[in-house]
């Protein structure tokens, strides 16, 4: 189906570029792997200079719907994409920084969305997803990982196990909420005492988590995903605000 392109109202102009591809998202006309057309051709039809496109494009770019190829060739330009994930989790880590949200709500909102997560995932998720997770536990437990690398792995396991239960949106949300912390987890690790022993009591809980999703407990998963976060996020939550 063609788009149907008009011209914008010239006050804030870029913001009534959004709007404008933002009614087409919303009504069906564009969707995920769609093509804008050039910037030479968009800008006139719109009726905006292309330097307000550009500065649309930009912002699209940033909140994960649009990609942008520069060059030439059929993979040049900008086209519409589905990547909530990395730009929700800079969004909330960039308000954590500013102060909008404090440890405890993010600490309550791991806790909410992690138990259902596992819930869920001891019920849908499939074999394939649980040996990823299994993975992932047997690289954090390797004596040469790193800490910086543990807590990468540590992100991508609570991920991993969100992605399994079957919630798109229960992923990306936790995917944000965990990435909004990273940093704060990772000097709370790096500052630990005797590293191997946290990092193996950490681990033995990961194992334990995976386990019972395997075997269906739900209900177990769930409530010993709570402990374990609160485990290491509580100790961030007691020892003072990020500010």
């Amino acid at each position: 189906m063609a788009v149907e392109w008009r011209p914008v109202r010239q006050s804030r102009t870029h913001e009534l570029v959004l709007e404008s591809i933002e009614e087409r998202v919303l009504a069906g006309e564009l969707k995920a792997g769609d093509r804008l057309p050039p910037e030479r051709e968009l800008a006139p039809v719109l009726g905006v200079s292309r330097s307000a496109l550009r500065e649309a494009l930009r912002v699209l770019e940033t909140i994960g719907v649009l990609v942008a190829q520069a060059g030439r060739g059929p993979d040049a330009g900008a086209r519409i994409v589905r990547n909530p994930d990395d730009a929700l989790g800079r969004l909330l880590r960039l308000h954590f920084a500013l102060g909008s949200y404090c440890l405890e709500d993010v600490l309550e909102a791991r806790v909410t969305l992690e138990r259902s997560s596992f819930h869920a995932a001891a019920e849908h998720a499939a074999a394939t997803d649980l040996d990823e997770a299994a993975e992932l536990v047997a690289r954090m437990a390797s004596p040469e990982v790193s800490v910086a690398e543990f807590n990468d792995l540590d992100t991508r396991f609570h991920v991993q196990i969100a992605r399994s239960s079957g919630n798109a949106l229960t992923s990306t949300l936790t995917s944000a909420v965990r990435e909004s912390v990273r940093p704060l987890i990772l000097r709370a690790l790096e500052a630990a005492e005797d590293w191997p022993a946290p990092a193996a009591a950490l681990n033995a809980e990961h194992a334990e988590l995976l386990r019972l999703v395997r075997a269906g407990d739900g209900a177990g998963a769930a409530d010993l995903a709570e402990r374990h976060i609160r485990g290491l996020h509580g100790t961030l939550v007691d020892d003072g605000p990020a500010d």
